[in-house]
C-alpha cells in the first residue's frame, strides 16, 4: 500500500513527531510505500536544522534525515506553516545567509500535498 503521513506535532514537546518517524520505520519494514512525509502546523520544527537535542536524547530531525534518504521519502514542510514559524530556505529567508531548512527537507505547497494524497491508499496523520 502507499502511504502519505502528515506530521503535525513539533519535534520535541510531545509525542506526536517521534510516532510518526517510529510509525514510518514499521510501515516500510511490513513492505508499504510511503510517497511523502507532510509537515504541517507545528511540525514544520522537524526540518529546523537548528535543533540541537541533549546527547542523551534521540536526534528526531537526523533520525528523519536518514530515514529519507535510506527509503528515498520526501520530506516536505508546508511553506507557509514554514515561513510563520521562522523555517526558512535561501528563496524564502530575508538573507540568503539566514537560512535553518535542514538537508533532505523542502519547503513544499499544500497542492502537492494534496497531489500525493490522490495517488495514495491512505493518509496518516499524526
Amino acid at each position: 500500500m502507499k502511504y502519505v503521513l502528515a506530521v503535525n506535532q513539533p519535534a520535541y514537546g510531545s509525542q506526536g513527531s517521534f510516532l510518526a518517524y517510529q510509525f514510518a520505520c514499521e510501515l516500510v519494514l511490513a513492505g508499504h510505500e510511503i510517497t511523502q512525509v507532510f509537515f504541517y502546523q507545528a511540525g514544520v520544527g522537524n526540518g529546523n536544522r537548528f535543533v540541537y537535542p541533549n546527547s542523551d536524547e534521540f536526534h528526531l530531525v537526523k533520525a528523519w534525515q536518514q530515514f529519507a534518504v535510506q527509503h528515498n521519502v520526501p520530506l516536505n514542510l508546508c511553506i507557509a506553516a514554514a515561513q510563520r514559524r521562522g523555517v526558512v530556505n535561501a528563496e524564502t529567508a530575508y538573507s540568503a545567509e539566514q537560512t535553518n531548512l535542514a538537508d533532505g527537507f523542502c519547503l513544499a505547497g499544500l497542492g502537492e500535498f494534496s497531489q500525493a494524497i490522490l495517488q495514495a491508499d491512505r493518509l496518516i496523520t499524526l
